[in-house]
């Protein structure tokens, strides 16, 4: 979904309409022709030394993320020992902020695997009110296993503030305008409207792990 078709998907929604996914390039041939743009110059990794970094680029309001996260999670079941792995979040799509910050504050409970699906479940099936900082603490800490004492403390922490800072720093690094997305070794980048679908997305994100396996 587009930073700049946000407004209009919204409209489209409560006239029960969804069209597919967007992003910010046309098809076109990206690195070895095949679906991707090449990032330049290339985006910060964080990846320890002889691990490869991919990372998803999401946003919790985004319905095309929401239907992509079953895929994902069974692919990330299936990645070499050598990867290193990471969600971000996105500084756009409604109350970004918030949701960045929910992300990050699952991720210091570890609750990410435990709550990631329920997140997107109950936003685009349940159609909880989740909006803004207020409403988002109330339904995490409404959630089993979360200590909802603590919840607001890790939510406004110096860390997840300042990863949530990052996170936007690099949305700009990779110069992108809509999720989902797959950026891999801070080089390359596809999506949905690149690869033609998000399968086939990761289906190549697996070749170019698989290049980058022949180039260490």
């Amino acid at each position: 979904m587009k930073r700049r078709e946000f407004s209009k998907t919204v409209l489209q929604l409560s006239a029960g309409v969804l069209g597919g996914a967007t992003s910010l390039w046309a098809p076109a041939q990206g690195a070895g022709g095949r679906g991707f743009v090449q990032v330049t110059p290339p985006a910060p990794v964080d990846a320890p030394a002889g691990k490869i970094e991919v990372v998803e680029f999401f946003s919790y309001n985004c319905p095309h993320c929401a239907h992509f996260e079953p895929e994902l999670e069974a692919w990330l079941k299936k990645l070499p020992a050598d990867v290193a792995f990471r969600r971000v979040p996105v500084p756009f799509i409604g109350d970004f902020e918030a949701k960045q910050r929910l992300y990050y504050t699952l991720e210091a409970l570890g609750k990410v695997d435990a709550l990631q699906q329920k997140v997107f479940d109950a936003i685009h099936v349940q159609h909880v009110a989740m909006s803004g900082d207020k409403a988002t603490l109330a339904w995490l800490g409404a959630q089993p296993g979360i200590d909802k004492s603590k919840v607001a403390d890790v939510y406004n922490s110096f860390s997840v503030v300042g990863k949530t800072k990052r996170a936007t720093q690099l949305t700009e690094a990779f110069k992108l305008e809509g999720v989902p997305a797959i950026g891999v070794g801070g080089q390359f980048l596809t999506d949905g409207t690149l690869a033609g679908s998000m399968t086939r997305a990761l289906s190549l994100t697996d070749e170019v792990i698989a290049q980058m396996h022949k180039t260490k």
